[in-house]
């Protein structure tokens, strides 16, 4: 199957649960709104939403689809799926552990990640009772994650790439039934457990109709395989999930002020949807041709799959980040600004939302340039990378933000300045690497594209900020609705930017023909 093809049925079953997450998003954010409630939710989501990028998006796919397919192609079907069920029930294993644990210690571990508010025992209990609640998350998105790398391996992206649409249509009616601040957030963390069990169901009846028969039941097994597999798995993860590390440490520094988790929160939903549409959809579908590529030999096949990938991740990304940048407190008041979220509150997540959209490129670009290290199996190195984005994060992030916050500013948003920075110090690194090994370097036809997609990209800003400029007339003309006047913004700016890229060359028919084509 193609590798656009691919990617459109990720992205367009991505772009169902993101549409869903927004509207999940819009119900809570104006039932809880900003303040020490809302921090205690954001503090509570931390954990799951963490998990859910690492596993469900790719990252642990990405360290694990290679030792199973290589499995799978030299030793056939039943070896592969003895070594899927060997590392499913260490998985497991160490999850729940690691649950169990986390249950018992909770109060201190949020210590790390909510400190600025431990003086406010009342709120910060409600993070700790919040967290315990979503904690068991981590155990049923372990096992989603190795359901998905069996699926992935087999081309088969339907069911991973819905899985997360379960967490949504759980959350909606948890934050509908809610009553107050505090409810909402109950409920809406009760969802979050019965929403990873449900995932975990899904992807594991998606497994047995491809015959890969897996048992739970059953002592773990550290067999050699498993242990080739976890060494290249746990660099691989945190490699992969260098961004959502950073926000990690974003959000704990961010406790030290007050409602500023909320307001990246809300700036998070919002960046969040070009990385989950465009990153996570092009790395998982050109990792398994990478992979058949590096164990054949085929250096030209791999290279054409990266110029394929590159492109159409740049093509997508940049109109979105351009987007973002001009027009944050504008998008951010007409999807969140209702209810508890003031539209003070709104200008706030904006300021943020802006430095995280000139990282957004950035972010898409790590997706797309780890999968060449992982598929020959060198997960360390974009490791090392990833912790050095981690450790330029903190310290500028925690210099930003405490010199910002005394001198009377918004100490948060030096926290979205660090993450975007790093991110790009983080892509320059691989990027350089990749070339200097000889493993990769943009050939003449994606350079061209990005090139082409730049220029249509600059074509659809002026588009917007003439938009911008008529705001007052094209909201009167809607009858004063800002909900309206993003909806025909946004969709104004999609058929812009098509046009544009068409007009540029960024996209060609002949493309899109020769893309879909088996």
């Amino acid at each position: 199957m193609s590798l656009a093809r691919n990617t459109a049925v990720q992205a367009s079953l991505t772009l169902a649960s993101r549409i869903l997450g927004l509207a999940r998003d819009v119900i809570l954010v104006a039932k809880i709104g900003a303040g020490p409630v809302g921090d205690a939710w954001a503090t509570a989501q931390q954990f799951p939403n963490l998990f859910r990028r690492v596993f469900a998006e790719g990252a642990f796919a990405s360290a694990f689809v290679p030792s199973y397919a290589r499995t799978l192609e030299a030793e056939g079907p039943e070896a592969a799926r003895q070594v899927a069920e060997d590392a499913l029930r260490v998985l497991f294993a160490m999850t729940a552990a690691l649950t169990i644990l986390a249950q018992i210690f909770m109060p201190w571990v949020l210590l790390l990640i909510h400190g600025g508010q431990a003086d406010d025992p009342e709120h910060y209990d409600l993070a700790v009772l919040l967290t315990r609640i979503t904690m068991p998350y981590l155990t049923f998105m372990a096992i989603g994650a190795l359901l998905s790398g069996v699926l992935n391996s087999a081309e088969r992206f339907i069911l991973s790439a819905g899985a997360p649409t379960v967490l949504n249509l759980c959350l909606i009616p948890a934050g509908l039934l809610g009553t107050t601040p505090v409810i909402t957030t109950q409920y809406a963390a009760v969802a979050f457990l019965i929403a990873g069990f449900l995932q975990a169901g899904l992807l594991w009846w998606g497994v047995a109709r491809q015959k890969v028969r897996l048992s739970l039941i059953g002592w773990p097994r550290l067999t050699p395989a498993v242990k080739k597999m976890l060494l290249l798995a746990v660099p691989g993860t945190i490699a992969a999930s260098g961004t959502q590390i950073n926000i990690i440490v974003s959000q704990s520094l961010a406790s030290f002020e007050v409602s500023a988790k909320s307001w990246l929160y809300a700036a998070d939903r919002l960046y969040q949807l070009p990385l989950g549409l465009v990153g996570v959809a092009v790395g998982v579908a050109i990792l398994p041709r990478l992979s058949r590529a590096a164990r054949a030999g085929d250096g030209d096949a791999g290279s054409r799959t990266m110029d394929e990938g590159l492109g159409l991740a740049m093509a997508l990304t940049l109109p979105a980040a351009a987007s973002l940048m001009m027009a944050p407190v504008f998008l951010i008041d007409a999807f969140f600004a209702r209810g508890a979220f003031t539209e003070a509150d709104a200008v706030a997540a904006g300021a943020a939302l802006f430095h995280f959209a000139w990282g957004v490129p950035a972010f898409v670009l790590i997706k797309v340039l780890a999968p060449p290290f992982f598929a020959r199996e060198d997960t360390k190195t974009p490791m090392r990378f990833a912790l050095v984005s981690v450790a330029i994060n903190t310290v500028l992030g925690a210099g930003l933000f405490f010199w910002l916050k005394q001198s009377g500013q918004m100490g948060f948003t030096g926290l979205a300045i660090a993450t975007s920075a790093a991110s790009w110090v983080n892509a320059l690194l691989l990027a350089a690497t990749l070339a200097r090994r000889g493993w990769y370097r943009p050939g003449a036809r994606a350079v061209s594209g990005i090139v082409r997609a730049f220029l249509a990209t600059l074509i659809l800003s002026a588009a917007i900020w003439a938009m911008l400029w008529q705001l007052p007339a094209i909201q009167g003309a809607l009858g004063g609705s800002k909900e309206l006047a993003a909806a025909i913004i946004v969709l104004a700016g999609g058929f812009i930017y098509t046009f544009a890229a068409f007009l540029t060359g960024a996209v060609r028919l002949s493309d899109i023909r020769q893309a879909l084509r088996r």
